[in-house]
């Protein structure tokens, strides 16, 4: 099979879809790999690197030509035109919140895989697992930097000092993404609530911490309590496929400490506080709503792309693997959780989660294979 690979055109999107090492097994497969030219510039992967691995280097255009395309971010309006029915899309889609992208994939009639729903019998989420990694860590990380008063924060310094409170940083879900923004915020010594509905979860993240993270249920009242003590908080709500909840409202938003920084990490599934109302880019990374701090970049591991790049060549080879060798149909069956992450077939969309977010019918998987 051919398998193309374009650079992103996504703003300050500096990752790729396949490492050198990736596209070496994908090759030694038998399959022809066709990368385009500087796609891995941004993650410090030469054309010559790819050229040793044995791939083929070409335009965007013989890239997006070959029969399943691996791509890190969803395509952006510049890129529609590649669109064609019978091409297999590989990549993070972000369906719920972006009709107008939904919709140029329906009418192209392409199949798209999204990385964010593909999803194992036990609810994990291993394509998007490695990216939340990443982002929950850079959550607290940026954070601090913007609680600095020069970039518009509050002046707080996480750990604190002898005789001075540390800043107190809310982590609103218990997932990956809050996990790993816990461990930093806990390793910087400053104060940490978690909140997340599931106590199971909320008992494993107590054990994991030692105590020293502060876990809650999430409810209403304790999520706007929380809030109103934060110097910074963190988003890290999310619904496989679907439109992120807005756990945090606008209202808890307004008893915060001017200053404060909100991070919310799931603006690529339309966010989790009300206040971040649009996504951002690393250029452009802030704005202030009711005199708070607000970090929406949508793409967040971009930021680091080499190790971005390689988490997430570790995750995606396999099922890129199995795509290429079966084809998307005979993939799909063998493997539930691969099917689960067909968002689009044919012209349907086939993810109900996103059917639902957008409010269009869906239809079964079964009924494309």
């Amino acid at each position: 099979m051919r398998i193309g690979v374009p650079r992103e055109t996504k703003a300050e999107e500096h990752r790729v879809a396949l490492t050198p090492a990736a596209a070496h097994v994908l090759v030694r497969d038998g399959h022809r790999v066709l990368i385009e030219e500087g796609a891995g510039l941004g993650s410090g992967f030469a054309d010559a690197d790819y050229r040793a691995a044995g791939a083929d280097l070409g335009s965007a255009e013989d890239a997006w030509a070959a029969e399943l395309v691996a791509k890190v971010k969803e395509p952006q309006e510049a890129e529609y035109g590649f669109l064609r029915p019978s091409l297999v899309l590989f990549g993070y889609l972000h369906l719920a919140p972006n009709p107008g992208l939904t919709e140029a994939l329906l009418s192209a009639q392409i199949v798209g895989v999204g990385l964010e729903t593909v999803q194992r019998q036990d609810h994990t989420l291993p394509l998007l697992a490695p990216m939340s990694e990443i982002a929950g860590r850079m959550a607290v990380q940026v954070g601090s930097y913007f609680l600095q008063r020069p970039h518009g924060g509050r002046g707080v310094l996480p750990g604190g000092v002898p005789g001075v409170a540390p800043a107190h940083v809310v982590v609103v879900g218990g997932g990956t993404v809050g996990r790993g923004a816990a461990r930093i915020a806990v390793g910087l010594g400053a104060r940490v609530t978690l909140l997340d509905l599931d106590v199971d979860r909320l008992r494993e993240l107590e054990e994991l911490f030692a105590g020293r993270v502060e876990t809650l249920a999430s409810h209403p009242w304790t999520v706007a309590s929380a809030v109103a003590q934060a110097d910074l908080l963190v988003g890290a709500v999310l619904v496989p496929g679907a439109r992120a909840p807005r756990v945090v409202t606008r209202d808890m938003v307004r008893t915060m400490a001017p200053g404060s920084v909100v991070v919310d990490v799931a603006v690529d599934q339309g966010g989790c506080v009300e206040t971040c109302d649009h996504a951002t880019t690393h250029r452009r990374p802030t704005y202030m709503r009711e005199g708070v701090v607000h970090y929406a970049v949508a793409n967040m591991p971009g930021a680091v792309p080499r190790t971005a790049t390689e988490a997430l060549a570790n995750a995606t080879l396999p099922y890129l693997r199995r795509l290429a060798v079966h084809g998307w149909r005979a993939a799909a069956r063998a493997d539930a959780a691969l099917g689960r992450g067909i968002n689009v077939a044919q012209g349907q969309l086939v993810c109900a989660p996103v059917a639902e977010a957008l409010g269009r019918p869906s239809v079964a998987l079964q009924e494309v294979l």
